[in-house]
């Protein structure tokens, strides 16, 4: 499974920029898209909660695994 740092840097690349942090959640906003809300905690991102932010970012598990 990946870590935070893995999908946030997946998520920049398709263009979501941060707006701003809250403890240790990182809101992300893209220009056409809706926010996201990536958990940056030590450790691996469980499989569901990755799937679900990929789906919201409107990105496949496979693109992410190509990145």
């Amino acid at each position: 499974m990946p870590t935070a740092q893995q999908v946030l840097r997946f998520l920049r690349k398709l263009g979501y920029r941060t707006e701003r942090q809250t403890g240790s959640h990182i809101i992300l906003k893209h220009p056409t898209r809706r926010l996201l809300v990536v958990p940056f905690h030590r450790g691996d991102i469980p499989r569901g909660l990755l799937l679900r932010i990929l789906k919201d970012a409107g990105a496949t598990e496979a693109e992410f695994r190509e990145s």
